[in-house]
């Protein structure tokens, strides 16, 4: 594969206090330097006999790789963020930024002190769109390799020096205050409407359960933690129960091959969470059979693994009732 120049976005000759001579150079001589790096090793890969190649020179191209793909996409971002007025976002980037930062005021100051604690270094600071969350954040990169996994950048701040050394020499908070005085919104807005078309990663479902409502583990956290009246039953298999310690301080657990005989220890007039090891089957069955039985009843999907992830209040169990001669 060949990469291709993409034309620069902007027009140089219009960007008051980013100079002419600036652009150009960061253009022709980073930007196309990148990029014809990115194609040497595009095509030194492309020649190799990964059978027999070390691999210590296969990963130092693939390494290589990255830095220059990376350079040349953050690059063509950084030149199609330039060319507006700056001073004020459009309404729906407004609405987002304040939806995200609080207000558009305090996206602009996080935005720039990050481009200013990288004076003197290099990298980048973006304002990316995570399609997971649906959210915007801003992220510094320290050097080409860094990404956000997931996101799609939507405005790209250069500080490697020689986006302004040029102009500024090392005066870096000057050049941030020009690049922000040049934003073009109406594109950033342009990339923010593609990427929040960008579909989130597939979530886990399970087609048989479907109808059975679900509870995540941060809610059930905070059910607890705010007191709400709340059944909170561990059914792991008992065989799985016994091997560990540990369960989550609030529950009570119970066999679910026995769920006939502690159904009555239940009440109607509190909801119920059910969960398993990991919330697939055990929990999603227990929880249909206390629903079916007239429970207020649902499962705690990811389980007692999920919990542990978020740091939930563990508590050491002895034998419970069921498992006392076991």
């Amino acid at each position: 594969m060949r990469y291709r120049l993409a034309p620069i976005f902007c027009r140089p000759w219009l960007l008051n206090g980013l100079s002419q001579r600036l652009i150009e150079s960061h253009y022709e001589n980073n930007y196309g330097g990148a990029l014809n790096r990115l194609n040497a090793i595009t095509e030194k890969l492309e020649s190799l006999d990964f059978s027999i190649t070390p691999g210590y020179v296969i990963n130092g191209l693939k390494r290589e790789e990255l830095i220059a793909l990376n350079s040349t996409l953050l690059h063509e971002l950084y030149f199609a963020s330039l060319g507006g007025d700056g001073r004020k976002p459009t309404e729906m980037i407004a609405a987002a930024l304040a939806r995200d930062f609080g207000s558009v005021e305090r996206w602009r100051s996080e935005f720039v002190a990050m481009g200013n604690a990288l004076a003197g270094g290099s990298g980048w600071v973006l304002l990316v769109y995570v399609p997971r969350d649906g959210h915007l954040v801003n992220q510094s990169a320290t050097d080409h390799a860094q990404t956000l996994a997931g996101g799609v950048p939507i405005l790209a701040l250069d500080m490697y020096e020689h986006a302004y050394h040029i102009d500024f020499g090392a005066n870096a908070a000057a050049y941030v205050d020009a690049f922000m005085r040049h934003i073009d919104w109406s594109a950033v807005q342009g990339r923010y409407e593609d990427a929040i078309k960008v579909a989130p990663p597939r979530p886990l479902e399970q087609k048989e359960y479907a109808e059975l409502p679900s509870v995540g583990v941060e809610e059930v956290k905070a059910m607890l933690g705010s007191g709400a009246p709340v059944q909170i039953i561990d059914v792991r298999p008992q065989h799985y129960f016994t091997r560990g310690q540990d369960m989550m301080a609030g529950a009570v657990w119970h066999d679910p091959e026995r769920v006939d005989e502690w159904i009555g220890e239940l009440s109607k007039t509190e909801p119920v969470v059910v969960f398993c090891a990991y919330g697939f089957h055990i929990g999603c069955i227990t929880a249909a059979a206390l629903r079916k039985a007239g429970f207020d009843a649902s499962y705690m999907a990811g389980g007692h693994s999920a919990w542990k992830a978020i740091k939930g209040p563990l508590k050491l169990h002895d034998a419970p009732k069921g498992l006392e001669a076991a």
